[in-house]
């Protein structure tokens, strides 16, 4: 028997499958799927691979054998093997990368050792139980009775409980024996704790639509106000699913927002659930995965590697804040979870649902047409209503000297504090100060990798930069100048939180933005803390912006709505009401009279005055009006090209090349616009010119993509990033 084999292997052009032997002891083991160990190249290395086909014989010579199976319970199966050649064929990666994609990082096809299951040892009786009452009428070690009388009336007790040196006398003495059982280090088996909720006339009509179509592979828009309850209807529906033997795919964007629906999910289905996000150690991860291979568990929350979980039976799949950008991976391979969902949609015939109360103009464009099927709560639970949107104009405040916080909003959390109320601030930068210069030659201080200035931390009086991580510490003189002048501006959220404790010395105030939650738990301390009522006050950047739910919540600032706005792209507008109104749904979710207010210098801005209105379609109907003027998604697709080098000259020439291959060979009616500098022109000494096309229906575009991807395999200097449907461009 021979078996085809998939290797990892660092170089493009070997992408392919290599013929081994298959050992008489291994021959009824190997399956396609499975992961084995090869000899490959010079010296016969060992090396990773997947085995893509199994056949009986072979007519080339000379061939050398499997060594062994890696991990003889990871089995990609014949879905996930399908779903990886639709992948190589949709991002232009390569196979291998592909099926690397599907799997937690502890089960990497290059780990050649992935066994990182937890077992716990358990003790219990070897001898009969009348020989042990006899001996402890006979022993008069306290401690050997304490543990045989318990194993008396339990079958197993765990070792790590008892004394080692008495279970060693015990074991020794051949009185009891140890057990070891594989088990996950994530156990919820009795946390199930909830009180079912009576679905709103709303929420059910949304119900009853899924669930007459379980058999059908419908994409559905669940287009419902912040509040409107959501997930509440998704746990039905997965609830129904699980009752009918098969299981359920949850996605969320966030991992904060990941661990509040986790535990809801805890609470409603206990041990049916499974996680899966980067926040879990290599050995959580491990667990996850083999709890969902071997069925213990059939409802998967979690970020977007989720939508990969083997699961054979699966019923339905759910994307909650479908608008997030964390869905499209932003490396190889450049995929869109919604895209990967939609193919398992289909391949299984069962219903997809995007969740959100600010969806893209993409997918709303294809609810309005009847492409996917539109279903709305356009109502908060228990009739709550919506806080009430304020605008401060920042211009006018400046005038008064309130640079950072409007004296409204001063006011406003004041007021909160003596009404023993919560307080959300949303600041999306973080840091102390975002510009270091020196006042006396103007030196500014930027990252030596990157175009991009160098944002103050004060907390470890450092300058970082948010692209490479380059750091350095403040230097008392500027390096140009010797002078003693060096001065940071700009606000971030290190700097506010100091300034509100010297304006509210009295209240209680937590951060929380990428500084504050490095450490594994942190997410969730501070989220269970704000909503235990520890924290009055609490300041974040947009991590804290979606799905949270705190019902003492009353006030939500936005001390800088321009941020977003300012971003030369031509998603701006829909990402800044997206960010706004998403933030601004944190506010007045049990009830109680609740308020936003927004700091802006463009206070006319449309985007701005959408906001404000709570007015979703509006805004969507003047962007799209831009959208069709200037070629945009949905009315085009995109493709963005991205020619790096850490040679400038590289750089430009070949970006040049690969302009004038493309121009020459796909369809005049599609658009192509470049060479130009890309964003941020330099990252981590990377050189970078963007190429961007425009196109509707180009059957030579993708071949033309493939030509050039194949000129630069084995380019010494230059290397090619292409994305298709980029989220930023």
């Amino acid at each position: 028997m021979y078996a085809e084999v998939l290797i990892e292997y660092k170089v493009k052009s070997l992408d392919r499958s290599f013929t081994y032997e298959i050992p008489e002891g291994l021959r009824n083991i190997i399956k396609v799927g499975m992961k084995v160990s090869v000899p490959f190249g010079q010296g016969d290395s060992l090396i990773n691979g997947f085995v893509t086909n199994i056949k009986y014989d072979s007519n080339l010579g000379n061939l050398k054998s499997i060594v062994e199976v890696t991990d003889r319970e990871l089995v990609l199966n014949e879905e996930l093997m399908e779903l990886g050649k639709y992948l190589r064929d949709t991002t232009l990666c390569t196979l291998i990368s592909a099926y690397q994609t599907m799997l937690p990082s502890s089960l990497k096809i290059k780990t050649i050792k992935s066994n990182f299951q937890k077992v716990d040892t358990y003790l219990k009786l070897k001898m009969p139980k009348e020989f042990i009452k006899s001996y402890l009428e006979e022993t008069k070690g306290k401690n050997q009775k304490e543990i045989l009388e318990i194993l008396l009336k339990e079958e197993k007790i765990l070792k790590k409980d008892h004394s080692a040196s008495t279970v060693k006398t015990l074991l020794t003495k051949g009185l009891i024996e140890e057990e070891k059982v594989p088990t996950y280090r994530i156990d919820k088996e009795n946390a199930k704790d909830f009180s079912k909720v009576t679905l709103t006339e709303d929420q059910q009509n949304c119900y009853d639509e899924v669930m007459a179509n379980l058999d059908v592979a419908n994409t559905y828009l669940l287009h419902g106000v912040t509040g409107s309850g959501k997930t509440e209807v998704y746990m039905h529906l997965i609830e129904q699913v699980i009752k009918k033997g098969k299981c359920a795919i949850m996605l969320v964007p966030e991992i904060t927002l990941s661990m509040q629906i986790v535990n809801n999910f805890y609470k409603r289905f206990g041990s049916d659930v499974a996680i899966l996000h980067s926040a879990l150690s290599q050995g959580e991860k491990y667990d996850e995965y083999l709890k969902i291979m071997r069925g213990d568990a059939h409802i998967i929350v979690g970020t977007r590697s989720a939508i990969f979980a083997p699961i054979n039976r699966l019923g339905i799949i759910i994307i909650d804040e479908e608008q997030s950008e964390s869905y499209k991976q932003d490396n190889t391979p450049r995929y869109n979870a919604i895209d990967i969902a939609k193919w398992r949609s289909e391949y299984h015939r069962i219903p997809l649902i995007l969740g959100s109360a600010t969806p893209t103009f993409e997918t709303y464009a294809r609810s309005l047409k009847g492409v996917y099927k539109l279903l709305t709560l356009p109502k908060r639970v228990n009739d709550a209503k919506l806080p009430v949107v304020k605008v401060v104009d920042m211009a006018e405040e400046a005038k008064k000297r309130n640079m950072v916080l409007s004296g409204y909003l001063k006011e406003q959390l004041k007021n909160r504090l003596e009404l023993h109320e919560q307080s959300i601030l949303l600041l999306n930068r973080r840091g102390f100060g975002t510009l270091v210069t020196c006042t006396s030659c103007g030196y500014t201080f930027k990252c030596p990798n990157c175009d991009i200035t160098l944002t103050y931390h004060k907390s470890s009086n450092a300058l970082r930069c948010h692209y490479c991580g380059y750091f350095l510490r403040k230097p008392e003189n500027c390096p140009e100048c010797k002078m003693h002048d060096i001065q940071d501006s700009g606000v971030g959220t290190e700097r506010l939180e100091e300034q509100l404790h010297k304006l509210y010395p009295e209240a209680r105030i937590v951060r929380m933005d990428a500084d504050t939650t490095s450490k594994k738990g942190s997410h969730e301390k501070i989220i269970q803390d704000f909503k235990d009522e520890k924290y009055d006050i609490l300041l974040g950047t947009q991590m804290i912006s979606k799905g949270l739910d705190f019902p003492k919540v009353t006030l939500v600032g936005v001390v800088s709505a321009d941020a977003s706005l300012n971003i030369p792209d031509f998603r701006s507008g829909e990402r800044t009401y997206a960010l706004l109104s998403q933030v601004a749904g944190r506010a007045g979710r049990s009830g109680l009279e609740s308020e936003v207010i927004i700091q802006t210098y463009n206070p006319d801005n449309f985007t701005i005055k959408m906001v404000e209105m709570g007015t979703f379609l509006k805004n969507y109907q003047y962007e799209m009006s831009i959208r069709k003027k200037l070629k945009y998604p949905p009315y085009y697709y995109l493709v963005g090209i991205k020619v790096c080098s850490k040679v400038y000259e590289d750089a430009s020439i070949e970006a040049t090349k690969v302009y004038n291959h493309i121009k020459g060979s796909i369809s005049r009616e599609s658009i192509i616009l470049g060479p130009t500098t890309a964003g941020v022109f330099r990252i981590n000494s990377v050189y970078r010119f963007q190429i961007v096309i425009k196109y509707r229906h180009d059957e030579s575009l993708t071949k033309s993509l493939k030509e050039i991807d194949e000129m630069y395999i084995d380019h010494k200097t230059v290397y090619l990033e292409i994305d298709m449907n980029p989220y930023y461009i």
